[in-house]
């Protein structure tokens, strides 16, 4: 399984990469496969059945209608977030859903969506079925997608070719043969790669890229992500509505926090900077709460983490007189390394809440975004590896337990947290020599393991936690 940094990081929309963002790409998978099956003009109906984690916190992550926006040709990088909700009324409201955009069928939400809360399909516990019945009602269609974390969508052949995949110990030589000069499994490999060529993760990662992208081309979508970012945090620093959406009523703070940081100076203030840490990471994660324009990274619900590290860097730590060409640099090289990092989690353990927990949403974002700043404030490789393992360490066993389903509480304070995290993380390792006792490559199979084993009710599905533990109003 070969992946590139455009794969870990992509825009889309909140408040959830696997609860929304998946959903959606799954129901747009589902049309094109009727096209391609030459079944398309004989759909009269389609049934969705929604299982597991995306049943059970589905509509507070709106689960429900990313599916009903996706059959109706619907992309997440490309939809306009804010007519999101007239649209889905409009299907709801009329019971025509315009397939693909283009052929109207009758649509109940009542009738042709299923949440099977404590059912699961067999491959993950984000696990959808679409069906299609033609006119007189026979089956004519049916697809089990999985949203596997960060709007990955796989299909149950494909998630099983997966794993075979990842059990074959040849994998590298296929990565190899594929055209990849450095391909990596783990951090050991991906740091022998870079100490036996004197380069760095970052520009490991430009090598392998050059053989699936233009390397201006990659270069320029690059910089749109951190564009799109950069917005975000803009965004949720102007929204005008108070409260958040979804019923917790939890009050925004990004807005009223940058008019009081923009009122003082840091020397008054020995932890400003961190302050408007916090800042970046609350404004992104409250703009992903809204259903905003988001870049996942890895995950929407980890969303504010390396957006927020970044911001950090290029507002403390680059020189004032830095040229945008240097800014936009250090923006690639950040993105290019926090790629490579979370690379090793989406082979080697999981970057999806529902499958081991916070950890692989909030933990890897953190470890990404230490390694990342790690290497732009120059550190060696090993130091970079160091920040990311302890970037992990200090996650192991963090649950995923939302408060009424919904990515606020306490998922918005969480990635602001993480993000001091990452960036302490971050200066230790600069402080060190490289040399470590827990490796990365352990740190992340400890992670997976300890997912494993934990309860199911602590894994995105809001029956653990603070989830039972909080009175919703």
């Amino acid at each position: 399984m070969s992946l590139s940094v455009l794969d870990l990081f992509s825009i889309g929309i909140g408040p959830s990469s696997s609860h929304t963002v998946g959903p959606m790409r799954a129901a747009r998978r589902f049309t094109s496969s009727l096209e391609q099956n030459g079944l398309f003009d004989q759909v009269q109906r389609v049934q969705a059945d929604l299982y597991g984690s995306l049943a059970a916190t589905g509509i507070g992550h709106g689960s429900d209608t990313a599916v009903l926006l996706g059959l109706a040709g619907q992309d997440p990088e490309t939809i306009d977030p804010d007519a999101c909700t007239g649209l889905v009324e409009q299907i709801v409201r009329s019971s025509d859903m315009p397939l693909d955009g283009r052929r109207h069928i009758t649509f109940d939400r009542q009738k042709d969506m299923t949440l099977h809360m404590r059912e699961n399909l067999p491959g993950h516990p984000n696990g959808m079925r679409l069906t299609a019945f033609d006119a007189s009602g026979a089956q004519i269609h049916t697809r089990d997608y999985y949203s596997v974390g960060g709007g990955f969508v796989v299909t149950a052949e494909e998630l099983e070719a997966e794993l075979d995949d990842s059990r074959d110990v040849a994998r590298k030589d296929e990565d190899a043969e594929g055209g990849e000069p450095y391909p990596f499994a783990t951090a050991t490999e991906l740091v022998a790669h870079c100490r036996s060529k004197g380069i760095s993760i970052a520009e490991l990662m430009e090598a392998n890229e050059a053989t699936r992208h233009d390397m201006t081309e990659l270069r320029t979508q690059l910089i749109a992500i951190w564009d799109v970012m950069q917005e975000c945090v803009e965004n949720g620093c102007t929204r005008t509505e108070p409260i958040l959406p979804g019923g917790l009523k939890v009050r925004r703070r990004a807005p009223e926090l940058r008019r009081h940081l923009e009122q003082q100076t840091g020397d008054t203030d020995p932890m400003w900077a961190m302050e408007w840490v916090n800042l970046f990471a609350l404004a992104v994660n409250e703009e992903n709460a809204s259903g905003g324009r988001i870049v996942t990274a890895p995950t929407n619900g980890a969303a504010g983490i390396i957006p927020s590290v970044m911001h950090y860097y290029m507002r403390f730590v680059l020189p004032e007189d830095a040229t945008v060409e240097q800014q936009e640099d250090k923006a690639v090289e950040f993105l290019l390394t926090a790629a490579a990092i979370g690379i090793l989690y989406k082979r080697n353990a999981s970057i999806s809440g529902a499958e081991v927990g916070c950890q692989g949403e909030v933990g890897s974002a953190c470890s990404m975004a230490a390694g990342a700043l790690c290497a732009v404030l120059g550190g060696t490789v090993e130091q970079v590896e160091n920040a990311a393992e302890i970037g992990i360490e200090h996650n192991l066993g963090l649950t995923c337990d939302p408060v009424g389903g919904l990515v606020q509480v306490p998922c918005i304070e969480r990635n602001a947290i993480a993000s001091v995290k990452a960036i302490n993380a971050a200066r230790l390792a600069l402080l060190g020599d490289g040399s470590h006792r827990v490796t990365l490559d352990q740190a992340i199979t400890t992670m997976r393991d300890t997912g494993a084993d934990m309860k199911s009710k602590y894994k995105e599905t809001s029956r653990g936690g603070l989830a039972v533990n909080v009175i919703e109003c």
